[in-house]
């Protein structure tokens, strides 16, 4: 919605201004430098990057337009699962615990907290180093160090699209500047006409520079943007389930390790402690 409402502000502002300086849009209907300038950065795009790069791209922007960021349920509902298993740890038998890990899809705790269920990375995430932590010889230091390292990953993978899209908007001026020459070229060879023709011609062509120029720093690029920071969002679940469950191995209690967890989510997003009390109390 920010998006959108975004875009019909620019939009606005500056066909309005145009408008109310005594400017047709009518010039501006040029449908070949549109051409020109999209395809060619379409083509750019796929030139650069992989196909599933490409179908990720898709991803990345049905997520920005939906702004789907992790809200404090949950949140609440990570902490909880974590608490879950992190209890079970403390107090079940290995094999037991293992049953839950080893088949999440069926496991009963996992299936209590549905909003997690929909993030299949960030269960296998957890999974692996509950395993970890079953098996009892790692040292805490080594298994954050880890964490850290496959966060990064992760991040470096999921910001591929962002990367894709902001190289595409840094690109665009100067294809506006390849449609414009070629507007100027086609303008030369009108050269014999009246200045009414030839001034038309000309004007034409310089609207690809303002199209280039436009969706570079009023459309792509801040779209770009909006990728960039829905996905760290979203990968800020992951220093959560960290900090929790290296603050266990580290010895904290299972309601100690919740409050290392939770003072990594941002202020607007995290959840008070009395909700945190309430998942870990009432079992979810």
């Amino acid at each position: 919605m920010g998006i959108l409402i975004g875009m019909i502000v620019t939009l606005g502002c500056v066909l309005g201004g145009y408008m109310a300086m005594g400017g047709k849009l009518g010039v501006l209907n040029q449908p070949f430098e549109f051409v020109i300038i999209g395809g060619a950065a379409i083509g750019i795009f796929l030139i650069a990057n992989p196909l599933y790069i490409v179908k990720d791209t898709g991803a990345s922007l049905m997520e920005s337009f939906k702004n789907s960021v992790p809200t404090s349920e949950k949140y609440l509902q990570l902490l909880g699962l974590l608490y879950q298993l992190l209890r079970e740890l403390k107090n079940k038998p290995r094999n037991e615990v293992e049953t839950h890990i080893d088949n999440p899809d069926d496991s009963e705790i996992f299936q209590a907290y549905p909003l997690i269920m929909q993030e299949p990375d960030l269960i296998g995430f957890i999974c692996d180093y509950v395993r970890l932590i079953i098996v009892g010889n790692a040292r805490p230091h080594e298994v954050e160090a880890l964490m850290e390292e496959e966060i990064d990953t992760i991040k470096h993978d999921k910001l591929k699209a962002y990367h894709g899209l902001q190289a595409m908007a840094d690109g665009l001026p100067a294809l506006g500047i390849v449609a414009a020459v070629l507007g100027v070229v086609k303008a030369m060879g009108a050269i014999d006409q009246s200045p009414e023709i030839l001034g038309g011609l000309i004007g034409a062509a310089l609207v690809g520079t303002f199209v280039g120029i436009f969706l570079s720093y009023a459309v792509v690029g801040p779209i770009a943007t909006s990728v960039k920071t829905v996905r760290e969002k979203n990968i800020r679940l992951y220093f959560v389930a960290k900090q929790t469950l290296i603050a266990y191995m580290n010895g904290s209690l299972p309601q100690v390790a919740l409050e290392f967890g939770r003072k990594t989510i941002s202020h607007h997003y995290r959840p008070t402690l009395d909700d945190v009390e309430n998942v870990s109390m009432g079992g979810g």
